[in-house]
């Protein structure tokens, strides 16, 4: 399977960069792009939440939950034990690998639709899910017993975050209106790739920007950022088979146990966890993670379920 059309524009604005030429994107722009994805990926496992809403999305809800916990889990000890971080830098990054990219889940979901690739069509709740879990653990993490000091700060940075809010309303939004729904899907439906396209040129001009600091935190950084996400699609895709879920989910949870959140984490932590060195943090789950995901992994991840 070829490069996908709207990953190929990654690869542009990262090239572009490293060219010297880099594409200026105004920064309201950007913003807009990450609220229109947001909010169409809610809207969409919305809809198709109050047609498969049960029991039984209950129970997988609850094992992604606990999936979202696991990871920073497994995360933490590699950072600060082989890598040598500090234990608030270790809970940080290990945070960020808990949590998930939603840029990364609409690429492979436009990589599933391009395939005609089938998948369960509420998997936006999953998302918006997995947002949450890792930030707790990875204050835990930090902080210790410590951690219950703020609860009401903490609550707030981890539900009220941009992106855990916006992907909860639109799915709230996207269930309670169903019916409605039709008024705001040619735009929010029709658009989604070409939005996409233009989120990720910026993306890649983003990432590229940090090959320096990649240079400065080393080879264990970046090795981790390969490998984890390795560890979480592996991880993902088990879950998934015990779930019972099809290719295209299986797919999908992989992709989300691989991917690390560079947008809703930050912000929370950014207040939380003021000491942590947020760039680094973001330097390994923008431009090393997201890049892999995108370029290899979800690519790899279709291949190998697809056998």
């Amino acid at each position: 399977m070829g490069l996908d059309i709207v990953a190929a524009f990654f690869l542009f604005g990262a090239v572009a960069q490293l060219l010297g030429a880099p594409i200026k994107m105004p920064k309201g722009l950007y913003q807009s792009l990450t609220l229109f994805l947001l909010i169409a990926i809610g809207l969409k496992g919305g809809i198709a939440l109050s047609k498969y809403a049960s029991l039984s999305l209950l129970w997988q809800s609850m094992a992604v939950v606990a999936f979202g916990a696991i990871l920073p889990l497994i995360a933490f000890p590699i950072l600060w034990k082989i890598g040598g971080l500090s234990r608030v830098d270790s809970a940080s990054v290990a945070a960020h690998y808990g949590s998930v990219s939603v840029a990364t889940f609409a690429v492979a979901l436009a990589v599933l639709e391009a395939n005609d690739v089938a998948y369960e069509p509420y998997f936006a709740l999953f998302v918006a899910l997995l947002e949450v879990p890792a930030i707790a653990v990875g204050l835990f993490l930090a902080r210790g017993a410590g951690v219950g000091k703020d609860l009401k700060k903490l609550s707030h940075e981890m539900f009220l975050n941009q992106g855990v809010l916006l992907l909860i309303g639109s799915i709230l939004i996207g269930w309670l209106g169903a019916g409605q729904t039709s008024k705001l899907m040619p735009f929010f439906g029709t658009l989604f790739h070409g939005v996409l396209a233009l989120f990720l040129l910026e993306m890649g001009r983003q990432a590229a920007s940090r090959i320096g600091l990649i240079l400065k935190f080393g080879s264990f950084i970046a090795s981790f950022a390969v490998l984890m996400p390795l560890i979480g699609a592996a991880l993902g895709a088990a879950l998934a088979s015990v779930l019972g879920l099809s290719i295209g989910g299986t797919v999908l949870l992989a992709t989300l146990g691989a991917s690390a959140s560079y947008i809703a984490v930050p912000a929370a932590l950014a207040n939380a966890l003021p000491e942590a060195n947020q760039s680094l943090s973001i330097t390994a789950s923008l431009s090393i993670t997201f890049p892999f995901n995108v370029l290899v992994g979800i690519p790899l991840y279709m291949a190998l379920l697809s056998l």
